[in-house]
């Protein structure tokens, strides 16, 4: 009787153990995964300070909820002497409003005097670049856009067409902040020309941009945009798009400040009509102000 009662007895405390054991292992698996579940996604923020690298849109957006008014004026040639005031009484501008859906969509309307055009385009973030829970080393958005030209026609005694003044764009931008300072990004890009001046050139013109930010300080950065088209596809006196400049923050304000070959402020224009050279003193100075406003209630 002795016996069974020690045996039984032992059964008993190792049970408890084995259950003490199994639980003990069950509590400090579920810590190690709460943990992981826990670890939380770090996402990449300013890319660039601005919608814009300098003519052609960046990575970023702006806040759900935010509208940003957007004033961009390029002056003439810096070759125009003092009579002209080195360009300056000579421009280029577009007017513009953009409004956040929410973090990852916005809209814009806008209206430039090149060409007395209108435009209206939408972008929206695919991926952004983050670590943590999730890794993902890039940010990429796509961006459409429609602009329609208003100029009066040339020869209104023939049959013209609405269509006619129609181009669009559709254009991949992909971006890395390599590090707090430094930012690249590369920008596919497609733009449709409904009506071209010869039939020799192309309605579809296809060019890959590629622009930079380098930070100088909390509040100014270099910039760099170039955009190259692919060979026979333009008129051959149009040229590549090349920009430099700054970006300077000042609160709610951020101010671009730059050089560029290219007066229109529309992807159409810029990248399939630029006509000055940086060889040929085809130099403008020029500069993109933008004022964000909270209209409506911040998204995520």
């Amino acid at each position: 009787m002795k016996n069974n009662y020690l045996t039984t007895k032992k059964i008993t405390v190792l049970v408890a153990v084995i259950f003490f054991n199994l639980f003990s292992s069950i509590a400090f698996s579920q810590d190690l995964l709460d943990g992981i579940e826990e670890t939380p996604t770090d996402y990449t923020i300013a890319t660039f300070k601005s919608t814009r690298v300098i003519n052609g849109h960046s990575v970023e957006n702006v806040a759900g909820g935010v509208m940003d008014f957007r004033i961009s004026h390029r002056f003439g040639q810096l070759d125009q002497g003092f009579y002209d005031m080195f360009g300056l009484d000579v421009a280029t501008m577009r007017l513009g409003f953009e409004y956040g859906i929410n973090d990852r969509l916005m809209v814009g309307l806008g209206r430039s005097t090149y060409e007395k055009t209108y435009d209206g385009f939408v972008k929206y973030k695919l991926l952004r670049q983050s670590t943590g829970k999730k890794n993902m080393p890039i940010t990429a958005s796509y961006m459409g856009a429609t602009t329609v030209n208003t100029l009066k026609w040339v020869d209104p005694t023939r049959e013209n067409y609405f269509t006619s003044r129609l181009n669009y764009v559709h254009q991949l931008l992909i971006g890395r902040k390599f590090s707090s300072s430094t930012s690249l990004q590369l920008s596919p890009t497609l733009v449709h020309r409904n009506l071209v001046s010869k039939s020799i050139y192309k309605n579809d013109v296809f060019a890959i941009g590629i622009g930079g930010r380098q930070k100088i300080n909390n509040r100014i950065s270099l910039n760099a945009e170039y955009f190259y088209v692919l060979p026979n596809q333009i008129d051959p006196a149009y040229k590549n798009s090349l920009s430099l400049g700054f970006d300077v923050e000042t609160g709610g304000h951020v101010f671009q400040l730059h050089f560029t070959n290219s007066t229109p402020q529309i992807e159409k224009g810029f990248i399939a009509e630029t006509t000055g050279s940086w060889l040929k003193k085809g130099i403008h100075f020029g500069f993109n102000i933008s004022r964000v406003f909270t209209v409506g209630n911040r998204t995520n």
